[in-house]
């Protein structure tokens, strides 16, 4: 590629019947300057076009660590989901297993309440017979204590 500096240091051979030296060498001049400013833009924009390469790369960094990061997110999400639905499922099996247990005891207390009622039925049953015989003895003495006071 030709600089700036190639045009300036241009020379031609002279010919007798050759365009005028002043003519070309403004022309030169005013080419050289020209192609130095598109020269010097390239330039710029190769750098430029470089700077947004690289940052175009840290944005793909970025968004290859911002995709592993979601991924990552998701999946602990889940674990998090599963792992709380399997807590919840455990609570639940405890609940059920302590509501049997109280339930199982709660028959077991009505059982043995029954009984104990059973008993103490049995029990005033023959309280109030041990009485009513108690009760007739006593009347049948009263009675006897009454023929005898009656002969006398």
């Amino acid at each position: 590629m030709l600089t700036p500096l190639d045009i300036q240091n241009k020379e031609f051979k002279r010919s007798i019947r050759g365009y005028k030296e002043d003519e070309v060498d403004e022309f030169l001049d005013e080419i050289m300057v020209h192609y130095e400013k598109l020269f010097k833009e390239n330039a710029e924009l190769k750098d430029q076009v470089e700077a947004i390469k690289k940052q175009l790369e840290q944005f793909t960094d970025i968004e290859e660590t911002l995709k592993n990061t979601l991924v990552i997110a998701q999946n602990t999400a889940e674990d998090v989901k599963s792992n709380a639905s399997k807590k919840a499922q455990l609570i639940i099996d405890e609940a059920e297993l302590k509501a049997k247990e109280i339930i199982e005891k709660a028959k077991k207390d009505v059982e043995d309440v029954a009984l104990e009622y059973e008993n103490v039925k049995k029990q005033m049953q023959i309280f109030k017979t041990r009485y009513r015989t108690l009760l007739m003895s006593q009347l049948d003495a009263l009675e006897i204590d009454e023929k005898e006071m009656e002969e006398l």
